[in-house]
């Protein structure tokens, strides 16, 4: 099967379900291989439910139906020697890598965790993470001498100041996607001359598992009905996740070969209302 991806290698962490799903399905529908990364167990201080390795072996059941290859592996990226040796296997079987998807992250935060640690914990995952993620797979990309392109998954949050509230899960989420905006500029310039592009999307309430869980209902019914609005400006309560893997299919195209350093919001109007 052909694309405008073929013969390339995506990594992708978070990849069990989501939109790491969709992203390996999309680009696999590109024609990429694809290195998947997911955790595979619950975390304690996480107030839903984590992927299963079960999740992350259908990610590459529908891979491999599309007729692409994808490797595998249950790895938690805040664990950098983990996330080393999964690409290094992968790199080792699929022959490389030339895309990076750094989208593995988390959300709500159990509310009886105290807040330095629930502060710390998404922190840990939702960016040093994508750091350990980055630094792990970038050197390879470099020594390959063949460019490529990263994107980070930021969120609205990144972007803007709404629904702000000193939640110390919240706090760390925030702090975190904002962070990614500024490493997102910073590794541009890092790896431009190397031809290596990194861009950053930026989604509003997206229709997985982070947030279509019963503590994220149960968060959202417990808002004052005059408490800030929180919707988008188009008509849609949440995005689907093949509507960021649109967008990434793009930027990691080579129609998308002069973007880079871009934070592109897929936001339904969020950030404009």
């Amino acid at each position: 099967m052909g694309g405008r991806l073929e013969g390339k290698v995506t990594l992708i962490t978070g990849a069990a379900r989501g939109q790491g799903r969709s992203h390996a399905v999309r680009l696999a529908r590109e024609g990429a291989d694809v290195i998947g990364l997911d955790i595979g167990r619950d975390i304690d201080t996480v107030a839903y439910p984590l992927a299963t390795g079960a999740e992350l072996a259908e990610t590459a059941s529908e891979v491999e139906a599309l007729g692409r290859r994808m490797v595998t592996a249950e790895a938690d990226v805040r664990d950098l020697d983990a996330v080393r040796a999964a690409v290094t296997d992968g790199v080792n079987t699929l022959g490389g890598v030339d895309i990076v998807l750094a989208n593995a992250g988390i959300g709500m935060i159990d509310p009886e965790v105290p807040a330095p640690t629930a502060f710390r914990d998404v922190l840990d995952i939702n960016l040093v993470g994508v750091w350990n993620t980055v630094h792990v797979a970038a050197p390879i990309m470099i020594e390959q001498g063949r460019g490529g392109s990263i994107v980070l998954t930021g969120s609205v949050m990144a972007l803007s100041g709404r629904g702000g509230a000193g939640n110390a899960g919240a706090d760390g989420y925030t702090a975190a996607k904002h962070a990614l905006v500024g490493l997102t500029r910073s590794w541009a310039n890092w790896l431009a001359p190397h031809n290596i592009r990194v861009n950053s999307v930026h989604p509003t309430g997206v229709n997985t598992p982070m947030i279509d869980n019963d503590a994220i209902q149960q968060f959202l019914a417990s808002l004052p009905k005059d408490g800030p609005d929180m919707g988008n400006l188009l008509d849609v309560p949440v995005i689907e996740a093949e509507d960021v893997s649109n967008a990434i299919a793009w930027l990691v195209s080579d129609e998308a070969r002069y973007v880079t350093g871009v934070a592109l919001p897929v936001d339904a109007g969020f950030l404009v209302k």
